[in-house]
């Protein structure tokens, strides 16, 4: 079907998804189908989204739902509600939807029910911890899309694995790199580093968001000892996340970890690339630490992304302090040699396209009709 003659809706709700929607949209309009960007509105503050927005160039969306925070099931529930009526109005050829928020689920549901084919960009990503609600995300948007959308081979494998068609699953790339790639000349022309006195290769990165590491005080405790016997030998920078800035001024920070505002995109990819080494607890800069061959340690027990291990810069430390510090210290002194995976190279937008407008219409629904084996 020609592209100008399709109209698809793609989804955004938090700052992980602006930077995977961005390629999507770009591709699609570059092949004349007619992009529809819903917000859900998930992040609302002007640090988790506008800020994005301006970085990224993504032009203001189309339509937004305004769902703010809650409880899981008050935020899924909350975006199923406006996203259904929407969907009707709109009335696309397919829907997009992007990671493993809960707006990509609610959306997703509402999507399966209501008849568009449904997309999801990063499909297959398996961390197989079911503690994590991005797990559960994950694996039941896969479950009612139509193509599934990989973003590295051992993805494509979990849904393989898992009874997925050949015809769903798609191994086209990992649209994260194609902005980062997209952005990396101008995010070097940040001056972020001077406004913070840093010198390249002088000073870890930090990131903490997760509730797993954020919200249990004797967990977080754990990792601010870990990460204050590392600022002794190398100081560290944390970009303090809206869920973490409450713990830790109750907890307060040990010297040597110095806490900033939370960074737009640019200023955030010009500190990784900068950093010395990188700790993190999220899955997006574990691929780009590995996309811009920067040392990375995951403060995590698993990792929904192995091929930031096997293939990448990427260290699984866990959560123990005396764990953590063990790797980075045999980080610090033996960094990784940086790989980079197959297909993270500027172009799984346009294969993202390609698939989505080659495709069929409602009417060749393509969802699996038994339960895969192994799904859950």
């Amino acid at each position: 079907m020609p592209g100008s003659q399709l109209r698809i809706v793609c989804v955004a709700g938090a700052r992980p998804n602006y930077m995977k929607v961005k390629p999507v949209m770009d591709a699609l309009e570059a092949r004349g189908a007619e992009v529809v960007l819903v917000h859900t509105g998930q992040h609302y503050d002007e640090s988790m989204n506008e800020v994005f927005f301006r970085d990224l160039g993504i032009r203001p969306p189309d339509h937004f739902l305004g769902v703010g925070s809650g409880s899981h099931a008050e935020q899924t529930g909350r975006v199923m509600a406006a996203f259904e009526p929407l969907l009707g109005q709109v009335s696309p050829d397919a829907v997009v939807v992007v990671g493993d928020i809960n707006s990509t689920l609610a959306c997703a549901l509402v999507t399966a029910k209501a008849g568009p084919l449904l997309a999801h960009v990063e499909a297959g990503l398996r961390s197989r911890d079911w503690a994590m609600p991005e797990e559960v995300n994950r694996v039941a948007t896969d479950r009612v899309s139509d193509y599934l959308l990989a973003s590295s081979p051992d993805a494509a494998e979990n849904l393989r694995a898992e009874g997925y068609r050949d015809d769903q699953v798609h191994l086209v790339g990992n649209v994260m790199i194609d902005t980062l790639f997209a952005n990396l000349e101008r995010a070097r022309g940040s001056d972020v580093l001077d406004r913070y006195g840093l010198a390249r290769g002088g000073y870890g990165l930090v990131t903490l968001h997760r509730p797993a590491n954020v919200d249990d005080p004797g967990v977080l405790t754990g990792l601010l000892k870990a990460l204050g016997e590392i600022a002794g030998h190398c100081p560290l920078l944390l970009p303090v996340h809206p869920r973490a800035a409450g713990r830790l001024a109750e907890l307060g920070v040990p010297g040597g970890l110095r806490l900033v505002p939370p960074a737009g995109y640019l200023d955030f990819i010009a500190l990784q690339d900068a950093a010395r080494i990188v700790l993190t607890d999220s899955g997006g800069v574990q691929e780009e630490t590995t996309a811009l061959g920067v040392p990375c340690v995951t403060l995590r027990d698993n990792t929904e992304r192995p091929i930031t291990v096997e293939q990448g810069t990427n260290v699984l430390a866990g959560r123990a302090p005396e764990r953590i510090v063990a790797a980075v210290t045999r980080v610090l002194a033996d960094p990784p040699e940086p790989r980079r995976p197959p297909l993270w190279d500027g172009h799984a937008g346009d294969r993202i396209a390609e698939v989505l407008l080659s495709g069929g219409t409602a009417g060749d629904r393509r969802r699996p009709t038994d339960l895969p084996p192994g799904s859950r």
